[in-house]
């Protein structure tokens, strides 16, 4: 016999289709966020500002609760030494001529810039906002924001936003969501600590929400001048900045002019390197507290096994290298080689992998991670290989870094020298391998040097080296300097010839 379905009946059966129904579309709500955040890894993300790679030893709890339980790249380098480029090649994946931020500040280069050209119309925020995760950024987004826009506004992919607008350690401002805060000089308004106790609760309500979230975490430290929390402002009296071979660097007979013209150290400006590294070191373990409490909210969350965490810098930092007093903007490692640090599910605890990295990797690392899809214009490419420490991944041999001057004058702050006599340095392209650095600079000067022999780079091998080998590693540097997409990452692994 026919039964006549009841009203209980019919509301159970459309509960079920609707339910089928959407389970067949693409998961963009809050219920198939929860019902995917299990097998979707949470991603943080700490940029700190000017980190060389040895600053890592001043930070006790950032190698005991990342580096001991993760990966450490020995080599990973920076599309180019200056904040903004490297910043916009974390968040598109692209080398700078591609990005086209090629300064930051001024006509070619800044916030402004990047808006301009409708860059953030498509980054790994819009990414991973699109693959369904909660994201947001809290710190220092790009030089000069928001220069050229209303103060108050957020960029496209960001749930949460809390962008400094007015820098600094104390006496700053954020952009709160589109309100502006104002910041002063209590103990309890330093940056670092206001930064960290956001990220806290932004992972505290995603967790709750088990929604998948992406956390961009740029702190100021250790920007110079470097200014320490109350309570680190009597932390490492009387030490001294490395004093490394290729420090006040003794012969640069050998150098280009913008080096060999420059004079030795002088007593007061070894002193004044060494109150800037206390200064930098002070400002630091701000941040390795930031990384604890972040640890301790991943943990009492119950998601510290599925976030992925991963540490770096936007370039390094000359600290008496060379010459130069301090700043960055020069082909050197201390300059281009920044920390990189990641744990996460299935990164192996304690090792250390030296394949060459970039922060141009970043993004398509993290769209991996998240499933989503790179745009076609990334030319980095995913770590997750090397993270899984696949050793017969097929891997680049050779990267690029650039460097725009663009006729700026002496007093640029991102120029390495600080010293008033200083020569700055032309624009410069630099071909980076495993054991080889290769530079041309626009006035015709070059630069090699043997990196695996020579790792503090004192001895210029440019004048000495075959015509025929030099000539290889100019074409190899030529045509990645033109490269875009998946040409750039073709050329990365096989010499141009």
């Amino acid at each position: 016999m026919r039964r006549v379905l009841s009203c209980v009946d019919w509301a159970k059966g459309l509960i079920v289709l609707i339910a089928l129904l959407f389970s067949s579309l693409p998961h963009i709500g809050g219920s198939s966020i929860q019902a995917h955040a299990a097998t979707r890894p949470n991603i943080v993300l700490i940029v700190t500002d000017d980190m060389r790679v040895d600053d890592l030893e001043v930070m006790p709890r950032a190698r005991e609760l990342l580096a001991a339980r993760g990966t450490t790249f020995a080599n990973s380098f920076v599309t180019t030494p200056g904040c903004c480029p490297s910043r916009a090649s974390i968040l598109r994946g692209q080398y700078t001529h591609n990005h086209g931020v090629l300064r930051s500040s001024g006509e070619f280069g800044g916030f402004d810039r990047f808006h301009a050209l409708g860059e953030e119309d498509s980054t790994l925020a819009t990414w991973l906002h699109a693959a369904g995760y909660r994201t947001a950024l809290i710190g220092k987004y790009l030089n000069e924001y928001p220069r050229g826009v209303e103060p108050t506004y957020v960029p496209p992919g960001w749930d949460e936003w809390a962008a400094a607008t007015k820098e600094g350690y104390f006496g700053y401002e954020l952009n709160e969501g589109g309100e502006l805060v104002r910041y002063g000089k209590r103990q309890d308004d330093y940056s670092t600590d206001v930064f960290a106790a956001k990220a806290v609760e932004f992972v505290q309500r995603s967790a709750a929400a088990e929604q998948p979230f992406f956390l961009y975490l740029a702190p100021r430290a250790p920007h110079a001048p470097a200014e320490p929390a109350p309570r680190h402002e009597a932390s490492f009296a009387g030490a001294t900045a490395p004093r490394g071979p290729a420090f006040d660097e003794a012969d640069v007979s050998d150098k280009p002019g913008w080096v060999y013209r420059g004079p030795p150290l002088t007593a007061p400006e070894v002193r004044q390197i060494d109150e800037e590294y206390r200064g930098r070191s002070q400002a630091l373990l701000a941040v390795d507290d930031l990384i604890a409490a972040l640890d301790d909210a991943l943990a009492a969350s119950g998601v510290d096994d599925e976030t992925y965490v991963v540490f770096t810098s936007d370039n390094g930092y000359h600290l008496g290298e060379h010459r130069q007093l301090s700043g960055k903007g020069t082909p050197y490692d201390e300059s281009i080689k920044v920390p990189l640090v990641v744990r996460g599910p299935g990164v192996a605890a304690g090792r250390v992998e030296d394949r060459l990295v970039l922060n141009a990797d970043l993004a398509p690392t993290f769209a991996e991670l998240a499933g989503a899809t790179s745009p076609d214009f990334v030319d980095g490419r995913s770590l997750v290989p090397l993270l899984r420490g696949e050793l017969a991944t097929t891997w680049r041999q050779a990267l690029l870094v650039q460097y725009y001057r663009l006729g700026l004058g002496t007093g640029d702050p991102e120029e390495a020298g600080g010293r008033p006599e200083a020569e700055k340095q032309p624009s410069f392209r630099l071909l980076v391998t495993a054991n080889g650095r290769y530079v041309e600079y626009e006035d015709g000067e070059r630069e090699l040097y043997d990196v695996a022999s020579d790792p503090y780079q004192l001895d210029n091998r440019f004048m000495g080296t075959d015509p025929g080998e030099l000539e290889r590693l100019s074409a190899w540097l030529s045509s990645l300097a033109d490269c875009a997409e998946a040409r750039c990452r073709a050329l990365e692994d096989a010499p141009a010839g």
